[in-house]
């Protein structure tokens, strides 16, 4: 089963996104948004970014 992002209001009013595995796991999480259509674009503005994105291994500091 493929993931899905779930656009919610949260407690505070600010509307947020969070994406699920197909297993039903969040793992990841947006920031929060006045509103329900800046909640829409941050999730069209992390497909964009994520489509053929590297995978980047980073050093220990």
């Amino acid at each position: 089963m493929a993931g899905k992002f779930e656009v919610y209001e949260d407690a505070a009013g600010k509307f947020r996104f969070r994406l699920k595995s197909g297993n039903g796991e969040v793992v990841a999480t947006g920031q929060a948004y006045t509103t329900l259509a800046g909640a829409k674009a941050g999730v069209s503005a992390v497909q964009r970014a994520a489509d053929g994105a590297a995978v980047v291994e980073l050093e220990k500091e």
